[in-house]
């Protein structure tokens, strides 16, 4: 018995460096890169000539920055068990509001400004739905971006705002380039730092976690949940905009359904994204990660001439296929655990313990 208590009171071990390191790369942990370097290995077979370069290195970091803006404008919301189906919308809405505004003479700043403002008073309407009067946020921001949706269609009339000012310093916002690579991928990845420290760093990122997986107990706990999920709906319209805004800049036009687009890869990048760094947390750098394996098929496939249809499909299978092997991965793992932890039980149970027991 006093061999049993000393053994318990002793300190867990740490594990070793290369312990550390081989659980950090662990399929569980990773296995989108994993599979992101089989997509790069096939591709660069398929097709050797245009696939493995520079070029197409620079291709699908341009092409998918602004996915990965819209994808962390999500990425927040769903930290607090928030869904926030609008954030396409509001891409579209700032996108064409500043568009209206610098094609009617207004300066870049002020519009660009406004339309940032715009995204913001997007963010409180839905907290207001989905806070205050307690509506479920996936109908609640369902309902909101089909009312934006509305009030695009209102007034544009569906037609693109086309104006030879968006050529101007507005186009220099998205399209200029720094050895090739769009500022964008700058704006992508500060975005994603800033939420990464936020999440991981901070008191009110931890609190934000705890809103999300344990709502009541969050409460009990003094943390103030209703705020945080207020914020974190804020946020989301916040960086839509900003995804929204860079769009317009980028293809030097206000497009009234710009952002919807983006709508299904941007949740599908966030969920994908969960399985990675940190299970079952949304995370920021995951949600890159998923971002960019995604695209990186996806510009393999048009660099490929294969059919239109083959990018949609490549995204189910790659999303079903990773998410199964991590999970089938998880539950060995689990009942791994729970073999080990069986056993440990028999071996402290005395000789005489009945059997069952």
């Amino acid at each position: 018995m006093r061999a049993t208590l000393e053994t318990r009171a002793m300190p867990p071990v740490r594990p070793n460096r290369w312990s550390r390191v081989k659980r950090g790369l662990s399929f569980e942990r990773i296995g989108a890169v994993y599979v992101w370097i089989a997509i790069v290995i096939v591709f660069s077979i398929w097709i050797p000539d245009t696939f493995p370069t520079l070029a197409t290195v620079r291709q699908i970091l341009n092409s998918n920055s602004i996915a990965g803006i819209a994808a962390l404008a999500i990425t927040i919301p769903f930290c607090a068990r928030v869904f926030d189906l609008s954030f396409a919308y509001v891409m579209s809405l700032t996108g064409v509001t500043a568009a209206h505004f610098i094609a009617a003479g207004w300066g870049v700043a002020p519009s660009v400004a406004l339309a940032l403002a715009v995204g913001l008073a997007m963010g409180l309407i839905n907290a207001v739905v989905v806070v205050v009067l307690r509506i479920d946020s996936l109908i609640g921001t369902l309902a909101t971006g089909s009312l934006m949706l509305a009030f695009i269609t209102l007034t544009t009339h569906d037609t693109p705002i086309n104006d030879p000012k968006l050529n101007g310093p507005f186009a220099a916002i998205g399209q200029t380039t720094i050895g090739g690579v769009s500022l964008s991928v700058l704006y992508c990845l500060v975005i994603a730092f800033a939420m990464w420290y936020y999440l991981e760093h901070t008191a009110s990122g931890r609190r934000l976690y705890a809103a999300g997986f344990n709502a009541d107990a969050a409460r009990l706990a003094g943390v103030r949940v209703n705020r945080l999920r207020f914020g974190s709906l804020l946020t989301s319209g916040f960086v839509a905009g900003i995804a929204g805004i860079v769009l317009a800049s980028t293809t030097a036009s206000g497009t009234p359904d710009a952002g919807t687009a983006y709508l299904l890869p941007g949740f599908a990048a966030v969920f994908l994204g969960a399985t990675q760094l940190k299970y079952g947390r949304f995370n920021a750098w995951g949600t890159i990660i998923a971002v960019m394996m995604l695209g990186t098929g996806i510009i393999g496939l048009g660099l490929a001439s294969a059919p239109a249809w083959a990018a949609n499909m490549f995204v189910g299978v790659v999303l079903i296929a990773a998410l199964a092997v991590t999970g089938l991965e998880r539950r060995a793992i689990g009942s791994g655990q729970r073999r080990r932890g069986h056993l440990l039980r028999r071996e402290r149970l005395p000789a005489d313990a009945p059997p069952g027991a």
